[in-house]
C-alpha cells in the first residue's frame, strides 16, 4: 500500500493537510503540525504515509519524519485512540517528548493535549512503555522541551502557528498581526491548534 510520496506540494489547506502531486496523481493528505509547517507551496517534498480505511472513508496521514509514522502507528493500536487522536497528540508534542513523558511517568504533560483527560492519561502511559521503547526517535531538541517556563511553551506555540501561516501563503508580517489580533482579548491558548483556529479568524475579517 502507499507508504512514501514524492512530489510538489500543490496545495496547503488549513489546518494541517496538503495535496501532493506525483506522476499525474493528486493525494490529500493529513499531517500533524511539524510536519505541515515544513512543507512550502509549489515545491518537492517526501512524506512517509499511513493508508488508513474507515467504513466510511480512506484517508492518508502523511509525516515527514518516518519515526513520527511508526510512533503514529503504535498509537492507533490502542483502543479508543483514534487517528485525529493520535495526530493531535503528535501536534501537540513530538515523538521524542512524548516518549520522554511516557518514560517518566508524566501524566500532566499528556492531559495538556486537547481530548486526553486523567484516566486515559493513565492508560497511555501504562500502554505505551511497551510499544515506544523500541523506536529511536531524535532527542536533539529535547532540552528545550524540557524547560519549564510557561513563556518558552507560548513562544514555542506562536512559532509554529507563524510557520503554519507562512506555508499557507500569509506573509510573515500579516501572520504576526493576526497572531497578535487573536491574543489582543488576553485569551490563553493552550496548545497550537487553538491559536491557529483563532488566528485564520482573525485574518478572515482583514480581507
Amino acid at each position: 500500500m502507499i507508504g512514501l510520496i514524492t512530489g510538489q506540494v500543490q496545495y496547503l489547506m488549513a489546518p494541517t493537510a496538503c495535496i501532493m502531486t506525483t506522476s499525474g496523481v493528486g493525494y490529500d493528505i493529513e499531517l500533524p503540525l511539524p510536519s505541515f509547517c515544513q512543507l512550502h507551496l509549489n515545491e518537492q517534498a517526501s512524506i512517509w504515509t499511513h493508508f488508513h480505511v474507515r467504513e466510511d472513508a480512506q484517508l492518508l496521514y502523511g509525516f515527514i519524519d518516518r519515526k513520527e509514522r511508526d510512533v503514529f502507528r503504535q498509537l492507533i493500536k490502542i483502543n479508543g485512540v483514534g487517528a485525529k487522536m493520535a495526530l493531535a497528540m503528535l501536534s501537540a508534542m513530538s515523538a521524542a517528548e512524548l516518549k520522554m513523558h511516557v518514560e517518566q511517568d508524566s501524566e500532566t504533560a499528556l492531559t495538556r493535549i486537547p481530548g486526553i483527560g486523567k484516566k486515559t492519561a493513565q492508560r497511555l502511559l501504562i500502554e505505551l512503555k511497551d510499544k515506544l521503547k523500541n523506536i529511536e526517535v531524535d532527542n536533539s531538541n529535547l532540552e528545550f522541551a524540557m524547560q519549564p517556563a510557561e513563556i518558552s511553551a507560548e513562544d514555542n506555540i506562536i512559532a509554529e502557528v507563524e510557520g503554519a501561516l507562512i506555508s499557507l501563503g500569509y506573509k510573515e508580517k500579516e501572520a504576526q498581526q493576526a497572531i497578535k489580533a487573536a491574543k489582543s482579548n488576553g485569551d490563553i491558548f493552550a496548545d497550537t491548534q487553538g491559536l491557529l483556529k483563532a488566528t485564520l479568524q482573525q485574518l478572515s475579517t482583514f480581507k
